[in-house]
């Protein structure tokens, strides 16, 4: 990387001697993403698959809370420093984050009550461990169907910006529908997405699970390594120093993936950004120098080139222009996104009230309340999932269709990543049922219905000298009270019915208002970011012509005496830019970077 940083600090001189501040802050930029690799690996899964277990063994520090019990309530990334503290980030009424410092003792403690009615949306935590000093970012994810998360969706929105995703699946069971729809997700939002099988050390028959694992995800089309580990094997060799435990553990296989996977992807992908980003500005900077070159060498020519450059000013400020054929696609893709967006949010939550409704109709929602609270979680869960994948990929579709407009620049670069994370998701909760009366009401029930019959068929019988109480009245209230028993079960369990699906209205009315707000917010910002990318792109092209177009004109008033020493200098900058253009085709070759073990 240090010949890479030698090669952009030259073209960031070059820029800064042009003139062209646009282009060195574009450069700087790019220099602040080599000189700062971090790269952020976000571990997902279920609930109780051993995620903070793992984290813990991968670091070799008892940092994350480990328990039976949801131990992990909020995002949590760990990153690198020299002295352990840890902040709670609070969301605001601002754009702004507020952060809030909290010993790291305390970390097991954190709840919804330590941000004083605020918002908690992630916890940051610094430590100085030799893996994190490497530049990797651990993100703890709070396990994908707990009610007292936000979700898949809020782990899926980290995902594009994430270097590697790594889904934990105990060996205690084969993988499960939820966690195959998750995976395929996640391997469509970040393409370094790899499934551990942790706790391989608990369960001797492992290894028919992983086998059984293996199809499944062939059977899912599913192309993700799975890799068996054992985080209380890699403790103890790191404990004891056992090299056999180690490879017993699996980590080794891990590493082997995040050098491969992650990191030379992560170096490469870089490489490949850096020779963009100079190859860009060595055009913007050859463009006026050659412009004046050419006026010098040839007066005769610099008409034609004039005249060229005045045509390609007209069409780059055609594309700066507001009314630009480029800013019509945006706005009218960006409506037909969010419309299209929302739509599809609305449908597949339709889907699910239909599915529901017709499940309740046909079973007690009272027995089953717990079976259907979990059904719904998921199913909503993965649903929020797929709109958020499927807007994704209409916001990459959209990108390439504005960048149809740049092809007569030839700027078509697109850019990074459409990092939708932002929002703050809520969740809304399903309430209870009432619950069945009891043996003793139901006996009651069925009394106080027989009672009647007792008394009415008691009173007839009376005339024909029976007593009130005779086996003929008693015949006639046990009919009378089963049948009221029976209409009161019958009017419990249609008012149960009715009442489970009004709380799944409701339920699914929040999850709609809140997710259609996270949903529209996100096309704003995917908006914003298009606009602004865009938007740069046109004023650095037409910035570029604009100046080829004035050195052209003044190169003609040129006098001859000062033709050739100009000449010279212009002939030695252009070979400099030729230079560093032809740096920037062979930046793409990867290197290797290893990690400790």
């Amino acid at each position: 990387m240090d010949s890479l940083l030698s090669v952009l600090d030259n073209t960031v001189a070059a820029a800064r001697a042009a003139g062209r501040d646009d282009l060195v802050a574009r450069l700087e930029t790019a220099a602040v993403r080599v000189r700062d690799p971090r790269r952020r690996i976000v571990v997902a899964g279920q609930l109780d698959q051993g995620k903070s277990r793992f984290i813990n063994a991968l670091l070799n520090v008892e940092i994350c809370p480990v328990g039976d019990d949801v131990t992990t309530r909020f995002p949590m990334q760990l990153a690198y420093a020299p002295q352990p503290r840890a902040e709670l980030v609070l969301a605001t009424t601002s754009s702004e984050e507020e952060r809030v410092e909290f010993p790291i003792e305390h970390l097991a403690s954190i709840d919804e009550r330590s941000a004083q009615g605020k918002q908690i949306l992630r916890i940051e935590v610094h430590l100085p461990a030799d893996l994190l000093a490497d530049g990797i970012v651990l993100i703890d994810t709070p396990g994908i169907g707990a009610r007292t998360t936000a979700g898949t969706v809020g782990v899926l929105e980290m995902l594009p910006a994430a270097d590697a995703v790594l889904v934990i699946s105990d060996a205690s069971t084969e993988l499960t529908a939820p966690e195959l729809t998750f995976l395929r997700q996640a391997s469509e939002l970040c393409s370094a997405t790899a499934v551990l099988m942790s706790k391989t050390d608990l369960y001797p028959h492992w290894r028919q699970v992983f086998e059984a694992d293996r199809e499944h995800l062939r059977r899912a089309n599913l192309d993700v390594p799975l890799l068996p580990i054992s985080a209380l094997l890699r403790s103890h060799a790191l404990r004891l120093q056992d090299a056999q435990l180690g490879a017993e553990s699996g980590y080794g296989q891990l590493y082997q993936f995040l050098r491969e996977q992650v990191v030379a992807r992560d170096e490469a992908a870089t490489r490949a950004a850096i020779a963009r980003e100079m190859s860009s500005a060595a055009e913007h900077l050859a463009l006026a120098l050659g412009s004046e070159l050419v006026a010098l060498r040839d007066p005769q020519q610099a008409a034609a080139a004039v005249g060229e450059l005045q045509s390609a000013k007209a069409r780059a400020q055609q594309l700066h222009r507001r009314t630009a054929a480029w800013q019509q696609t945006l706005a009218d893709g960006i409506t037909d996104l969010a419309g299209d967006v929302d739509h599809d949010l609305r449908e597949r939550l339709r889907e699910i009230a239909r599915t529901g409704e017709e499940w309740i109709d046909d079973h007690d929602p009272g027995r089953h309340w717990g079976a259907i609270t979990e059904w719904l979680m998921g199913t909503v869960d993965s649903a929020l999932g797929d709109n958020l994948l499927w807007a994704h990929t209409r916001a990459e579709a959209l990108a390439d269709q504005v960048a149809e407009h740049f092809l007569e620049l030839g700027a078509v670069d697109l850019p990074a990543a459409l990092d939708p994370s932002g929002a703050t998701h809520r969740t809304g909760t399903l309430g209870d049922l009432e619950p069945d009366i009891g043996v003793l009401s139901k006996v009651l029930v069925g009394m106080r219905g027989s009672y009647g019959g007792v008394l009415m068929v008691g009173l007839a019988t009376t005339f024909a000298g029976l007593a009130l109480l005779n086996p003929i009245s008693l015949g006639a209230g046990v009919l009378v009270g089963g049948k009221a028993y029976r209409d009161d079960k019958q009017a419990r369990l249609t008012r149960r019915r009715t009442e489970a699906k009004n709380a799944v209205r409701r339920f699914l009315d929040d999850v709609a208002f809140q997710a259609g707000k996270d949903s529209r917010d996100r096309i704003h910002r995917i908006h914003r970011a298009l606009r602004d990318h865009y938007a740069g792109i046109a004023e650095r092209s037409l910035r570029s012509i604009d100046e080829s177009l004035t050195a052209a004109q003044e190169a003609a008033s040129v006098q001859a005496k000062h033709r050739a020493e100009r000449t010279a200098t212009l002939e030695h900058q252009l070979t400099a830019v030729a230079a560093l253009r032809n740096h920037a085709t062979t930046l793409t070759a990867p290197t290797r970077i290893p990690l400790p073990k």
